[in-house]
């Protein structure tokens, strides 16, 4: 019965670790069932998998072994975060490498519509924005199938970010040779527009992308050819010193057979030219929705800083999926965290205050409940002390 007390005890002291991770709770209903290959059960279910990952995105271990040694000798790590009869090293890697892909998929995919759902949405007199960008991952040259260059392995995450809830949406990985604009096509549904840099632009893919009305604000480069149709006149006092419907490239060879507006503007000593097909909003607008592009790219600097999401705990190309799909999971938990707890974004400050906050209520629940199994305190004294 002491047993119990005490683990009623954890439920409520871990406070701040237990809203963390709260809103798996829900995904955890929609997500495919995890079952053993072999007759064997499973030593590792998709639940400690997931607990496992996070808790090593969260807390900044540096390496697959650190967190099996903290989930073998810290007390919270190995009573809340690891399997119930513990994991060995071999069981851990091989279940990374493996499994759980489909599930954190679901989980992901789950978190992404709740974290839209409950963060205000911004820019909304622009509709729906996804800035797409990929970004390298350094791999070691055991991984053969990430190939870059010659003595030189990377892997590259192609992302879409939802810029009106500054959250990831989509994400797909390949070697890091694999090009870029494929994946806008994958990335973006029908109505929305992606907020896309020079490395995007093709004449035919803004052809096919209208086609299949899916919108686009992309730079271009500026000595780019343009048939012009029709002329708008700019401001004086405007940043935008360019604004036309053309058709893009050569004729006969690369034009586009649909039109395209092309706004250029002035920042600083920087020209940008950006074509679209958004002809409903200001050529102002353009360019104030084309600077929000870099709000991915904060996303991946913070990611890659704060999170560790590229201390590369797998070799395969299946294993890797899976850890960057965790780390994307504890950003979103992250997002919805701060939102529900300080109407804030994600900010480092926040998340190291959480993580001190669960090294506290942790420290503080083994500690009395070693002393209660060493003491004869009233067991109802004990929880009215602690709640």
């Amino acid at each position: 019965m002491l047993d119990t007390y005490v683990q009623v005890v954890k439920k409520r002291v871990l406070s701040s670790y237990n809203k963390f991770v709260e809103p798996i709770k829900k995904t955890l209903l929609n997500t495919p069932q995890l079952v053993s290959r072999g007759n064997r059960p499973l030593q590792m279910t998709f639940e400690d998998q997931l607990n496992a990952l996070i808790y090593f995105h969260l807390q900044e271990f540096k390496s697959g072994r650190h967190l099996m040694q903290v989930l073998e000798q810290d007390n919270f790590a190995r009573e809340v975060i690891a399997p119930k009869d513990g994991i060995k090293k071999s069981s851990f890697f091989e279940a990374i490498n493996s499994r759980g892909l489909e599930q954190l998929t679901s989980v992901f995919n789950e978190l992404q519509i709740q974290a839209s759902q409950d963060r205000p949405k911004k820019h909304t007199e622009y509709g729906d924005l996804i800035a797409i960008d990929g970004s390298f991952i350094n791999a070691v040259l055991s991984m053969h199938w990430a190939d870059y260059r010659d003595g030189s392995k990377k892997a590259k995450v192609h992302v879409g970010f939802d810029l009106n809830h500054s959250i990831p949406s989509k994400i797909f990985l390949t070697d890091g040779k694999s090009a870029e604009r494929p994946f806008v096509e994958q990335i973006l549904d029908p109505g929305q527009t992606g907020v896309i840099d020079r490395g995007y632009q093709s004449y035919k893919d803004f052809d096919r992308w209208q086609n299949e009305k899916k919108h686009f604000i992309c730079r271009i480069k500026e000595n780019a050819q343009k048939t012009v149709i029709r002329a708008h006149e700019t401001s004086k006092d405007s940043i935008v010193f360019y604004d036309a419907i053309v058709l893009l490239g050569t004729k006969g060879i690369n034009q586009t057979e649909k039109e395209v507006r092309v706004v250029a503007y002035r920042i600083g000593s920087t020209n940008y030219w950006v074509a679209t097909d958004r002809f409903d909003l200001s050529a102002e607008q353009i360019a104030a929705v084309f600077k929000l592009r870099w709000d991915i790219e904060i996303f991946f600097a913070w990611w890659k800083r704060h999170l560790k999401v590229y201390h590369i705990i797998a070799r395969s190309e299946y294993g890797l999926m899976v850890q960057v799909l965790a780390g994307l999971i504890t950003y979103l938990l992250l997002a919805i965290y701060c939102h529900e707890e300080y109407n804030e974004k994600v900010s480092i400050n926040r998340v190291r205050e959480l993580r001190i906050n669960i090294q506290n209520e942790a420290r503080s629940v083994y500690c009395n409940s070693s002393d209660l199994h060493d003491s004869s305190i009233n067991k109802n004294h004990y929880l009215y002390a602690k709640t």
